[in-house]
């Protein structure tokens, strides 16, 4: 069984490690790993983001933003990311990581859970699905939802 635990101030440097090799990984933008200990603290220190910090490495991670839904009131939690060390996955870690991040938005209030993945990214999708996540308007029927960004 992993061990999880929510991040603190004191965590901001290992968040930020873990969110940088992520990046990293995946060829994706990161302004470093001591740009990121700043941010994670600022944003640890004002409940902006909640962390979840799995195993002594940590090994692993999972970010979520809470923000309050126009249409319910209640929360909507957006998992923002959701990473393992690679020499450490497929042994649960995401899965657990997954499950205590939606019991932690559910005891915050949250009604509701969205995230982003690539379509490319198999294990992942799979994990998603597993635990009742699909990407169609409604519940499992309706057309395909889409996910769009764009810098600013």
């Amino acid at each position: 069984m992993t061990d999880i635990r929510r991040a603190t101030t004191d965590d901001a440097a290992a968040v930020a490690r873990l969110l940088h090799d992520f990046n990293t990984e995946f060829e994706d933008f990161t302004p470093g790993v001591e740009t990121l200990t700043g941010n994670a603290r600022k944003m640890l220190a004002a409940g902006d983001m909640v962390v979840l910090l799995a195993g002594d490495g940590p090994d692993g991670l999972a970010e979520l933003r809470l923000r309050r839904s126009v249409w319910t009131m209640k929360l909507d939690a957006y998992l923002e990311e959701l990473y393992v060390v690679p020499a450490l996955r497929g042994q649960g870690i995401g899965r657990a990581l997954l499950r205590e991040a939606m019991d932690v938005a559910c005891a915050e209030g949250a009604g509701h859970m969205d995230l982003g993945t690539s379509q490319d990214d198999v294990a992942a999708v799979a994990l998603y699905e597993s635990e009742g996540f699909d990407c169609h308007e409604g519940r499992g029927s309706g057309p395909l939802a889409l996910f769009y960004e764009r810098e600013l």
